[in-house]
């Protein structure tokens, strides 16, 4: 195996390939309709990330239509603006939908669902509506998105809608972001998690990995796909065939890193810049040379597998460059799911405290026996490697500050308790 010039830049490597593993993606394209202010808006701000409803990147595309899109962000959504039901226009907004399903018909652009929004609480739907949706259930699976969805009107309201029999694929009640019913008490969002499993199971298979990549609501389902094609890539490379190496030629486990980190990064879809990536590699090997990298990532892993203890101038085999490399993407996955976590709830990221994070998860990581490595990606109902890495960065913030407000522990006490409970029903 040819061994990489001591030039290669690993961070700017990771940056590219991840930008080509999105762009390979199969975009999904999904219609938005609904009333003026039944929260089109921030259902879609808090399903997908980057933020694609806010002002300046939509674009009209008819008088009724316009189209949301972001560069690096595979989805397409198409928002009915200014949605009033009189017969008139309705018919015009119908025919829109039609001439758009029809002209992107068998292209990359098929629409593939429809997220049809009534508010909740408003506990009636209009016989135009009803009319609509049944038009538009004709040509595409429509999803009935029952917004702000407070307390058991909201609960009737759905019963009621489910009795109709409509032609829908589903009904889903979401409350898309925190409602603050006093100042120590807060209903966390819910029903976003449920939205995104029914809208997958509508979408070609082939668009499956553009959608996780672009929704933001459920972390959790991202890492359950980053592990499962991290287990697989490492099974993969090492298990078939991956002669032994010495340890001073450990750089040449630098490439497959490489990729394995950049699909990764693909798979959760986040911001990432250069400073956040070093600071993330540089916990566990440094960020210079790939020869650099590879020995010091191997070094550092050698210290903490039980057995092995510090070699030098010895013999990777397989074995030890599978269970390295798995404790490196795992504790990857981990910390992408801190970052990812703070980006959909708007919170600042500490470049020092990840780093710190990353180099604990790789520490605990890489004390795994092999077996539990093999099969962790099946630990997702209840997640506790992603618990662990999220106490994790909430005790090393508080180290670093140390005094939080009464008010904020209250409120994290209280939301907690809710998504407890209601998550046992």
């Amino acid at each position: 195996m040819k061994q990489p010039s001591s030039k290669y830049n690993m961070i700017q490597e990771i940056l590219e390939k991840t930008e080509s593993e999105v762009e390979k993606m199969s975009p999904v394209n999904i219609l938005i309709a609904g009333k003026t202010g039944v929260g089109k808006s921030t259902l879609i701000n808090n399903v997908f990330r980057e933020q694609l409803a806010d002002m300046g990147i939509g674009k009209p595309v008819t008088k009724h239509l316009r189209r949301i899109s972001k560069e690096g962000v595979p989805i397409v959504l198409y928002d009915t603006r200014g949605l009033e039901l009189q017969q008139k226009v309705q018919k015009q907004v119908m025919k829109e939908i039609f001439n758009l399903v029809q002209d992107n018909k068998h292209s990359s652009e098929a629409i593939h669902a429809v997220y049809y929004c009534i508010q909740a609480n408003s506990s009636r739907i209009e016989d135009m509506e009803i009319e609509l949706i049944k038009e538009i259930s004709e040509i595409l699976p429509v999803i009935l998105v029952l917004t702000q969805s407070i307390g058991k009107p909201a609960d009737a309201f759905s019963n009621y809608l489910e009795d109709m029999n409509l032609p829908v694929a589903a009904v889903q009640n979401v409350m898309s972001e925190p409602y603050e019913i006093s100042d120590n008490y807060v209903i966390p969002r819910f029903g976003l998690k449920e939205l995104i499993e029914k809208t997958l199971q509508l979408i070609p298979k082939e668009s499956r990995e553009a959608f996780n990549n672009a929704q933001q609501a459920d972390i959790e389902r991202k890492a359950k796909a980053a592990r499962r094609w991290a287990s697989r890539y490492v099974a993969t490379t090492f298990g078939v065939g991956f002669a032994p190496i010495p340890f001073s030629d450990a750089s040449v486990l630098v490439p497959m890193q490489v990729t394995l980190l950049a699909h990764i990064t693909a798979i959760f879809g986040i911001s990432m810049d250069k400073s956040t990536i070093i600071s993330i590699i540089a916990a566990v090997g440094g960020t210079g040379s790939a020869t650099m990298i590879g020995k010091t990532v191997v070094a550092n892993a050698f210290k903490f597998i039980p057995g092995i203890g510090t070699i030098v101038g010895g013999i990777i085999s397989g074995t030890t460059a599978s269970i390295v490399t798995s404790a490196l993407s795992l504790s990857y996955i981990e910390v992408l799911s801190i970052i990812a976590t703070k980006e959909k709830n708007g919170e600042s990221i500490d470049l020092g405290l990840l780093e710190r994070l990353m180099r604990k998860q790789f520490k605990k990581n890489i004390k795994m026996n092999r077996q539990k490595l093999k099969t962790k990606d099946l630990e997702f109902e209840d997640d506790d490697a992603l618990k662990d890495a999220l106490n994790t960065y909430s005790d090393l913030e508080e180290e670093k500050s140390p005094s939080v407000p009464f008010k904020k522990k209250m409120v994290r006490t209280v939301s907690t308790f809710i998504k407890n409970h209601l998550s046992k029903k």
